[in-house]
């Protein structure tokens, strides 16, 4: 497929008309304040309100694996990839009524810093450490070269040189403008994804003779959430025990996505942010997953399902509008990119720098460093994403869920249990962050690598919940042994008003509850 032969000059000119427009938005953020304080560059001054919340989380979600990876899945198996977005809800709640409101009472900026005062220092600087690998691999590697792959296919380059386009682009909104900056531009790039996705999936439809029949002629279970226990790709087992390990970090204690909650104006605009998200999230699968079915009944027989999604926009779209996608797609790219390298700045200046080796660092000097990083950042992620290429055992969309799922066990464990069980001491959280990341990443190279077979291996899902069970018991014991005269953490206790999880003003509350029911409606609907 070569998609570049099909590209006009009104193609690239709608890009480069966009691209000034967004270049223009991140300049104005940039210097519309003559002094940049290191809140505004990591936390946007904690100024941020619930719809630049809910899109910047949303937009740092959509990456170019949203796009390419889930129509490329939905070309193969159908909606049930859709619980990676459908079933993010209870998780995403979690964040509005248990995490969020620990985290905005306390006042933190990282993550690390918050795991440092629910037990101790060392316990944060493994934290600081862990989750700069993590978004290294996760958020920029991953990422990184899903833009890769999808640059190539519409410009016709090497996997190296488009992979250096995306990270200029991006690594420019985050050195330059920080968080707000990425909250001003996501704003405007993901209201104009949604629009021209929409406008995607209606054309595509369009072309489709007969909707009824092109309905039957599909899988029956292409149109169901969860599958038998036995099926190979999801079964609902590995769903249900497995994908809550990946939810609870990924939405919960992963500073990309905490970042913008953390800078929200007060706990209300978090809470509302984290609820647009999730209605939001509703969105994946008719934006994302449906044009992979479309492109099934349109193009049957690609040999490459990752190329489901270009093969259709370069089938079904008139001239100009294929420019209009392309747009689209570095803002999806742009989006999660940024948002990872500001989030990986923030760690590293605020947890490692400051704390560790400069305490007395001036605010210029924090925010030469953050922005050090960011550079640095994006060089190490060029160097990921070309290793990642290497990978070949699983399809775009498991490779993307599989690594995840054996980065995410360490983090969700110690949150999970240092949260829900004060007693849990930071002797056991340090053996977790230490020896546990060491055993799950491990783990996850065998498993990647097909090692000692491939039919060795449980479903990633399962062994990622196997993985998280194993440590959390190990967590437990480890606190029982060496706990006896540990009182528990003060955090929750200081600075807490009573029964804060079960405050919130009203209209939180009745947005909250009519996505539940929309959620549950769904899940009744599709099985």
């Amino acid at each position: 497929m070569d998609i570049h032969e099909h590209l006009k000059a009104i193609d690239f000119l709608v890009v480069a008309i966009y691209l000034v427009i967004l270049t223009g938005i991140g300049i104005w953020v940039s210097f519309r304040k003559k002094k940049q304080k290191d809140g505004n560059l990591f936390l946007a001054g904690k100024s941020l309100k619930w719809p630049s919340i809910g899109l910047t989380m949303w937009g740092t979600n959509v990456g170019p694996s949203m796009l390419i990876a889930s129509a490329g899945i939905g070309y193969t198996s159908g909606i049930v990839a859709g619980n990676f977005s459908w079933f993010a809800f209870p998780f995403i709640f979690l964040l509005a009524f248990l995490f969020g409101p620990l985290y905005k009472k306390t006042g933190i900026s990282t993550l690390p810093e918050f795991i440092g005062r629910r037990f101790n220092e060392s316990t944060s600087h493994l934290l600081a450490w862990y989750s700069i690998v993590t978004i290294l691999i996760s958020w920029l590697g991953l990422t990184l070269y899903a833009g890769g792959i999808l640059v190539g296919q519409i410009m016709n380059w090497p996997l190296w040189s488009s992979v250096l386009l995306i990270i200029i682009i991006a690594a420019f909104f985050s050195i330059a403008g920080g968080l707000e900056a990425i909250a001003y531009t996501n704003v405007f790039q993901m209201s104009l994804l949604i629009f021209v996705s929409f406008l995607f999936v209606i054309i595509g439809l369009g072309k489709i003779d007969n909707l009824q029949e092109a309905f039957h002629s599909t899988p029956e279970s292409w149109w169901k959430l969860l599958l038998p226990s036995d099926n190979k790709e999801f079964p609902w087992t590995a769903i249900i025990f497995g994908y809550p390990i990946l939810g609870i970090w990924f939405w919960c204690t992963d500073q990309s996505m905490v970042q913008s909650v953390l800078g929200a104006k007060n706990l209300k605009q978090a809470q509302l942010g984290a609820n647009f998200t999730a209605w939001l999230k509703i969105l994946d699968v008719p934006l994302f997953i449906l044009p992979g079915i479309i492109c099934f009944l349109l193009y049957p027989g690609l040999n490459d399902s990752n190329e489901a999604y270009m093969t259709l926009v370069t089938g079904i779209l008139p001239v100009g509008l294929v420019g209009l996608i392309m747009a689209v797609l570095i803002a999806a790219l742009v989006s999660t990119v940024d948002s990872a390298l500001n989030s990986l700045s923030t760690i590293f200046t605020l947890d490692i720098y400051v704390k560790k080796f400069k305490p007395q660092a001036s605010t210029k000097e924090t925010v030469f460093i953050g922005r050090l990083v960011n550079l640095l950042g994006a060089l190490l992620g060029v160097l990921i994403a070309l290793i990642i290429a290497r990978i070949e055992s699983l399809d775009l969309f498991s490779l993307f869920q599989a690594i995840l799922g054996f980065l995410a066990p360490p983090i969700t464990t110690v949150f999970l249990v240092g949260v829900i069980w004060k007693k849990s001491t930071p002797f056991a959280a340090n053996v977790i962050l230490s020896v546990g990341s060491l055993l799950s990443i491990i783990t996850g190279g065998l498993f990647l690598s097909d090692y000692p077979s491939k039919e060795f291996w449980p479903h990633f899902l399962m062994l990622s919940f196997y993985i998280t069970v194993a440590l959390s018991v190990i967590m437990l014991f480890i606190s029982l042994l060496t706990g006896k005269n540990y009182e528990g953490s003060k955090i929750f206790e200081t600075g807490q008003p009573k029964n804060y999880k079960l405050k919130a003003p009203m209209v939180v509350l009745m947005f909250w509850g009519a996505l539940i029911v929309a959620m549950l409606g769904l899940y009744i609907l599709f099985n």
